[in-house]
């Protein structure tokens, strides 16, 4: 019961929508929700823990065959991600026999296989060192162009976000501080706490 009041306690607090594709998600059924989680949106987490004992192909097939789509089509799918994000020689590797910076490929590879239209990444790059960290900016704004992609990128980051991003929301205590585009936001910041951060991180 406990469990419940805090969820209840949750759901009282929360208020807004979520709209994608001119959807709102609060208004659709479990089943319309689960198909435009498998379809339209995507995940990148920080914890590698997502990739599981399967072998590299294994777990970036596993979402096509959740959408049980003809095997060909699969295969296609499949090998344009993996050559384009230069992973298509470790396909029988495990997880655990990769570096940071390939294990996120493969995670990102698993995400992109779907096609989504919105990539949700969660500090994708706090794991990774310095050089690799550059490596994968520099990937997801090709990424970004190429597949067409909006991202929600979440990190404590400023000079990711900085480089990545068009428009910074930024939170403290789970309330929206300020709101603006990227080159205003780090120019221009309206809130104390902003300026302080940015203060911090530069």
């Amino acid at each position: 019961s406990s469990d419940l009041n805090v969820l209840s306690s949750i759901d009282y607090m929360t208020k807004g929508s979520i709209t994608i594709n001119g959807k709102q998600l609060e208004k659709l059924s479990n089943k319309q929700l689960s198909d435009i989680r498998k379809k339209d949106i995507g995940f990148i987490f920080q914890d590698y823990n997502i990739l599981n004992t399967l072998t590299v192909k294994e777990n970036i097939m596993l979402p096509l065959s959740v959408q049980k789509l003809d095997k060909q089509i699969m295969h296609e799918r499949y090998q344009r991600i993996v050559e384009a994000l230069n992973i298509s020689d470790i396909s029988d590797k495990y997880p655990s026999e990769l570096s940071g910076g390939q294990r996120q490929r493969v995670a990102l590879a698993r995400a992109l296989v779907v096609r989504p239209k919105l990539l949700i990444l969660d500090e994708p790059t706090s794991a990774l060192d310095r050089t690799t960290q550059k490596a994968m900016i520099k990937l997801l704004r090709q990424l970004q162009q190429t597949e067409q992609l909006s991202y929600i990128f979440i990190s404590h980051d400023l000079n990711i976000v900085k480089a990545l991003c068009h428009k910074v929301m930024v939170l403290r205590h789970a309330k929206v501080v300020e709101y603006q585009e990227t080159e205003l936001l780090f120019s221009k910041p309206n809130s104390e706490y902003t300026k302080q951060l940015i203060k911090a991180s530069f």
